[in-house]
């Protein structure tokens, strides 16, 4: 279910179907049907800081660390525990920029996507992603489009409107609580699932900044 003022599209009738696979990370993350993922966030803890769930509770991959440098960093791990995607921040840049390479590599040859601020000042968070190969980036290859207060949103191919996940927040008094935060996620079909998680730790990060 959609979070409130959020539209839903069901994915049988997103017209990302007719463009193939969405593939980023590794095809075998994706999947001819929608997936369904919980993603849970652990505050003030020294383990895992994401912790991503599908509908049967089966872990399916984890997120750890945040060196605080000038450049934060996170790792995404998968069932096995092996590295998946390496996220780094430039801090010091004007639109935040955040680079995912591939593995636990940092090598530019690696690079998987750069994303950044669509504009330095917003009032609804909005994000471009640019695949290694979009040098130019005249255009988006992705885009985030989210609400910083409901803590949801929405990911397209580009400026389109074929959606290849959704994303709300699950508000929970337990979590609270427990010092968690837990987000539902919907990956529509053939769209790799490392690739979208990876977006939404990243969207956490500067939804963070933004509360700063």
């Amino acid at each position: 279910m959609a979070a409130p003022g959020m539209s839903y599209v069901p994915p049988q009738s997103n017209p990302v179907d007719a463009c193939g696979p969405v593939i980023v990370v590794d095809p075998r993350f994706a999947a001819p049907y929608p997936v369904d993922l919980t993603i849970t966030q652990k505050f003030m803890t020294m383990g895992d800081d994401f912790v991503v769930t599908d509908i049967n509770q089966t872990v399916m991959m984890k997120a750890k660390g945040k060196v605080l440098t000038l450049r934060d960093r996170r790792i995404l791990y998968d069932h096995d525990g092996n590295p998946v995607v390496t996220m780094h921040a430039k801090v010091l840049s004007a639109h935040r920029r955040w680079f995912a390479y591939r593995g636990a590599s940092n090598d530019s040859k690696d690079l998987l996507f750069e994303l950044k601020k669509s504009s330095m000042f917003q009032l609804r968070t909005q994000l471009d992603v640019f695949l290694a190969g979009n040098t130019k980036q005249d255009n988006c290859d992705f885009k985030i489009k989210g609400s910083y207060s409901e803590r949801s949103c929405t990911i397209t191919l580009g400026d389109s409107e074929a959606i290849v996940a959704q994303m709300h927040r699950k508000a929970k008094l337990g979590n609270i609580i427990l010092g968690k935060d837990t987000y539902g996620v919907t990956v529509y079909p053939n769209v790799d699932y490392a690739f979208i998680v990876a977006l939404i730790i990243i969207l956490d990060e500067v939804n963070e900044d933004r509360a700063d």
